[in-house]
């Protein structure tokens, strides 16, 4: 321990805390007013960490040999806005930093300011790793609730914003809102001609080409949502960087908003694929009623990686043309457009493992094969998505404090 502190005082002035406290040399150099060794205070959000602000750093009136000691009197300015704070007081080693960065020991003062003013928590003498230690329950439990919160706290201008995004793609245009069926069913027509008609490409449990097409179709209606968040993901950020700079915005909710207008588009589609099946083989399935069953990992899934690209996005101007290229050969190493006996059987155990291929078999399995999705695959789809969304939900949020500084 190279530092000790003593007869901790706190004196609660307006907007401020007043904090002494006498300073005790534990290590073996002696503290050099020369060298830069100063006394400062930092000021963090205790339930997120974030950094808020910091004080001037306090020269000592003389250089402390070892095992001397000196007194510290800091006043420390709090925000005007209330709420919760966490001061740290700790040396500052000139060049090399804060000292308790380095494992050194910190006073910290949990205060609050309130209508009435400021209280005073609790002080302590503690070190970094303790309370980052401290912190982790709260962490681990924001971890699990944060994404639903972001959702169910914003669930009215969610929705707000879906219907403007979905109307807002093609107003003005001569086709207006039909565009909005008239796509998903052009790209399964294209995609079915050339690989159905052209490529003469059939499926092993059913040969015909009535029976093709509703293979595809089913791989499609799981890839069509995910593919069109994901590649609108990147932008999310930059087209949306007025909220970022001007406005107190939960800027988080743009991929969620996204990814629920792909399912629009996947609705649509559905209604098309279960016409073609009624038309085809007269009946849909009772196992269709799986279908929510698969769409909770389906929106997990692409709303965690939806959040990621789009914090990454706001770094990485590339990515947009990047996940264009990263889509398309998704697309081919799934077996959507063509039966999953033609993958490489070496290849088969890694490419097996792919999310989206669970989706897709699970799919036809329901709508085309009459029975319900296989139980070991979906469990740990289930696992997977949930794990993707809690980890991009938490990658956003610690990289949304420096959008401002980057669109």
């Amino acid at each position: 321990m190279s530092i000790r502190y003593s007869g901790i005082r706190t004196e609660v002035q307006p907007g401020a805390v007043l904090l002494h406290c006498r300073i005790e040399n534990r290590s073996k150099k002696a503290w050099v007013r020369a060298d830069g060794f100063a006394v400062g205070w930092q000021i963090f959000d205790p339930r997120s960490g974030v950094f808020i602000s910091e004080g001037e750093w306090q020269t000592l009136s003389e250089d402390v040999p070892a095992g001397g000691a000196a007194e510290v009197e800091l006043r420390i300015e709090l925000p005007a806005q209330r709420g919760a704070y966490r001061v740290y007081l700790s040396p500052v080693l000139g060049e090399a930093g804060w000292a308790y960065m380095k494992g050194w020991n910190l006073v910290a003062v949990d205060a609050a300011v309130t209508e009435t003013g400021v209280s005073i928590e609790r002080s302590r003498v503690t070190t970094l790793g303790a309370l980052r230690r401290e912190s982790l329950p709260r962490w681990l439990k924001s971890v699990f609730t944060s994404p639903l919160q972001t959702v169910l706290r914003n669930r009215h201008l969610i929705g707000s914003m879906v219907r403007r995004d979905i109307y807002g793609r093609y107003r003005g245009s001569v086709g207006d809102m039909f565009w909005a069926v008239l796509n998903p069913l052009l790209l399964m027509l294209t995609y079915a001609f050339v690989f159905g008609l052209v490529l003469n490409t059939r499926f092993a449990n059913d040969t015909s080409p009535a029976g093709f097409v509703l293979y595809f179709l089913a791989g499609m209606m799981p890839w069509l949502p995910f593919s069109e968040a994901l590649a609108r993901a990147p932008q999310a950020v930059l087209e949306h960087r007025n909220f970022v700079k001007k406005l107190r915005f939960p800027i988080e909710i743009v991929p969620v908003t996204q990814v629920l207008a792909a399912l629009i588009t996947q609705a649509i589609a559905l209604v098309f694929f279960i016409a073609g099946i009624i038309i085809a083989r007269e009946r849909v399935p009772i196992t269709v009623f799986w279908l929510p069953v698969l769409l909770v990992p389906q929106v997990l899934l692409t709303l965690g990686l939806s959040w990621f690209l789009a914090a990454l996005g706001a770094f990485l101007r590339d990515l947009g043309q990047i996940m264009g290229f990263l889509l398309t050969l998704w697309f081919f190493v799934t077996p959507i457009c063509y039966p999953e006996q033609q993958l490489p059987a070496a290849a088969l155990p890694v490419l097996g493992k792919n999310p989206v291929y669970i989706l897709v078999r699970a799919y036809r399995a329901i709508f085309l094969e009459n029975h319900p999705p296989e139980f070991a695959a979906l469990w740990k789809l289930y696992a997977i998505s949930i794990v993707v969304c809690l980890l991009g939900h938490a990658c956003f949020q610690k990289l949304k404090k420096n959008f401002g500084d980057v669109v």
